[in-house]
């Protein structure tokens, strides 16, 4: 009854505090400050636009009254595209075809032309300069410099496309695109609604900056005048699609809060796209033949694809800008996924070794005396890694399809497993290594009129379970952003990678031992590491468009020199790289210089070993170099007869003998030992298993 009764009382109580706490965190998680309503009022707002342009536009196809009127045609558009190329021909099926279906990335040059009528007065070398002066005729300059904004075109010179194209009544497209400011490396988006026409291998639509509404009634006014009427039949469809996708979002509760952004657009520059694709040398069978296979694969043999090419124009006549779209590479849907499944599978490799290598260093280093040479920071950081890691390629295997999504969810796996193991390896090293740090100072008599910020912060540094809560909020609340931001996402880069091996190099320096970590786990963690990092940053057609970086490669120098100076440390001692008078100072060198035995003697042993009571033999390779070192005329009597007196203290001073010294190990009471009988014995005790004096730390 007494034993109930006490174990009753040194039952922990739960803390009044950490609910607190954690109910403040849960409330930051899910508070968003109205900005689910406000999008919700967008939505519908939207949805109701949208359904008057339907019954408008519905009345004005019927010769009904109607609020909408078609423009005309302006005819001062073709002559200008003619000078661009951008004009569709019909090709000999026999010998030449378009491709039938483009879904998928383009990106390629733009080159931008200023057509303001205050521009084309300076500019006299422009060879279509009369072309674009009848086009920009009767333009509102006023409102093209109120609608350009704040945006540099002159510095956007990448154009980025990500096309989707619905197949019946007519080929209809919709796609992203991305203008690239290749000096800040900003982007201006835009949102692409148009039509293909299959026969002449064009493409026309309408462009609006992302946010701004675009009105695909007015489409019919910007093809050619021969396809008016077939264009003008799938405005009505796309409307009831888009009014139905409207309506499942909201009902649904799929309400995008950042589409409803009400800061300054960056450009309300309206533009329309005129794209042709480049003929493919195949015969429009194979070519049939070909997509066909691409989109219900079979096993059939087909041609090999043909390149895939297009050139364009932007034009906003509104603001004067014309960007001539050339140098395009179009990567296909079912090629990306390809892509990315390869990626995915070579991800899943190299994150195999790491977490295989990560195991076998964690069996030999948990150990009180293996943890204490370690630095926490070292894994916390490989740790913050694998969970962006995580995180990144989680969310893309929910974006991706099919065997690209599962190499990618088995890549986030094996990161997740690492990153637990990881953390849970730092936390282990933080409480063993807890005591080196100051002790906390004791509570102030006034805590209880302390304000409410340092009671938090009190509760913080004392709580282990508000700590946890804490680093969950961080990790999905930043490194979260991290990942969509791609300024942010450099920096992490650059800063986590070159801090991967310092903080354990500046621990053995200043502790003056050495890490104990492996080559095997430093180099294959470095270099698994370097491998993801190094094909974004290197390789021009990654699978996220990253553009490559010159310094890549002297980064990834950086890094590998970082795990080259752990090894040397292990090598030549922690500190070798310090002057004298700021390296740290050695309670007890286990690895003295000894004389080494006689090389006529019998016995080649240095002695046996206190535990294991074998002998301690030197390395083969190293009397062998002393003995040479003797017969070329060095005298001397053994190791420890000064380091420049004697063929063996020479070889020991150039580090010829380091190995050898490693095999044996001296206790302050002058036991030898083998270096791994020994390191296994303060792994569980720390006094000399022969006089049971203390062993100070190995």
């Amino acid at each position: 009854m007494d034993e109930d009764a006490a174990n009753e009382r040194n039952r922990p109580r739960a803390s009044i505090s950490s609910f607190i706490l954690i109910s403040i965190i849960l409330f930051l998680l899910t508070s968003h400050n109205g900005d689910e309503f406000l999008a919700r009022h967008h939505y519908q707002d939207a949805l109701q636009a949208l359904n008057h342009q339907l019954s408008n536009y519905t009345a004005w196809a019927n010769g009904t009254a109607s609020n909408f009127t078609m423009p005309e045609h302006d005819l001062t558009l073709p002559p200008l595209l003619d000078v661009f190329q951008i004009k569709g021909r019909t090709l000999n099926p026999l010998r030449e075809s378009y491709y039938p279906n483009i879904t998928g990335y383009v990106r390629g040059d733009a080159q931008f032309y200023n057509i303001t009528p205050a521009s084309l007065q300076k500019n006299d070398s422009l060879p279509w300069k009369s072309l674009a002066e009848q086009y920009m005729t009767g333009t509102n300059l006023t409102a093209a410099v109120e609608k350009a904004s704040t945006w540099n075109w002159t510095a956007s010179t990448k154009m980025v496309m990500n096309l989707h194209e619905k197949r019946p009544p007519l080929p209809s497209k919709q796609a992203r695109m991305e203008l690239v400011d290749e000096g800040t490396q900003e982007t201006l988006l835009l949102e692409f609604d148009g039509v293909h026409f299959l026969s002449e291998g064009s493409i026309v639509g309408l462009v609006e900056p992302h946010g701004q509404a675009l009105d695909i009634r007015l489409l019919p006014s910007i093809v050619p005048s021969e396809h008016m009427n077939e264009t003008a039949q799938i405005i009505a469809p796309q409307l009831e699609t888009k009014i139905n996708k409207l309506k499942t979002m909201i009902d649904d509760g799929l309400i995008d809060n950042e589409s409803t952004n009400d800061d300054d657009p960056k450009s309300t520059c309206p533009f329309t796209f005129h794209a042709q694709l480049h003929p493919a040398s195949v015969p429009d069978k194979l070519m049939q033949d070909f997509e066909s296979e691409l989109q219900n694969p079979t096993g059939i043999s087909t041609v090999k694809p043909p390149q895939l090419a297009l050139s364009a124009v932007l034009l906003s006549k509104e603001c004067g800008i014309v960007y001539e779209i050339h140098s395009t590479q179009t990567l296909r849907s079912q090629a990306f996924f390809s892509k990315m499944t390869t990626y995915g599978a070579l991800s899943v490799f190299a994150y195999g070794i790491a977490l295989l290598v990560f195991v076998r260093q964690v069996e030999r280093s948990r150990t009180p005396s293996g943890v204490s040479r370690v630095s926490r920071w070292t894994f916390l950081v490989n740790a913050t890694i694998d969970a962006v890691c995580f995180a990144g390629h989680i969310t893309f295997a929910i974006l991706a399809e099919g065997r690209a999504s599962l190499a990618l969810m088995a890549t986030a796996f094996l990161s997740c497993i690492l990153f637990i193991q990881e953390a849970q390896f730092a936390a282990l090293i933080f409480q063993i290594q807890g005591p080196e740090s100051t002790p906390t100072p004791p509570p102030r008599d006034d805590e209880a009129h302390a304000s409410f910020f340092r009671f938090f912060i009190h509760h913080v540094r004392t709580d282990p379970q508000a700590r946890l809560w804490i680093m969950m909020f961080l990790f999905l609340t930043v490194l979260v952003r991290v990942i969509l931001s791609p300024a942010l996402s450099l920096f992490f880069v650059i800063a986590t990678y070159s801090l991967i091996w310092f903080p354990q190099i500046w621990r053995s320096a200043k502790k003056g031992r050495t890490s104990g970590l492996s080559a095997e786990y430093v180099f294959g963690t470095t270099f698994c590491r370097l491998a993801g990092a190094l094909y974004f940053l290197t390789c021009p057609n990654n699978v996220l468009d990253v553009q490559p970086r010159d310094w890549a490669h002297w980064f990834a120098l950086g890094v590998i020199f970082q795990a080259c100076i752990i090894m040397l440390q292990e090598r030549f001692g922690a500190s070798f790289f310090l002057p004298h008078k700021y390296r740290a100072v050695v309670e007890h060198d286990y690895h003295p210089l000894l004389p080494l035995p006689d090389a006529e003697a019998p016995e080649k042993s240095l002695g046996d070993c206190s535990i294991c009571m074998e002998p301690i033999y030197v390395n083969p390779s190293l009397m062998s170099k002393v003995s040479q070192g003797q017969e070329s005329g060095v005298d001397g009597e053994g190791v420890g007869g000064g380091l420049t007196g004697s063929a063996s203290g020479f070889l020991m001073h150039m580090g010829v003998g380091g190995s050898g010294r490693k095999e044996y190990s001296l206790a302050p009471c002058h036991h030898l030992f083998h270096t791994n009988c020994l390191e296994k014995w303060i792994a569980i005790k720390t006094i000399c298993p022969q006089c049971r004096r203390s062993l100070p730390p190995f």
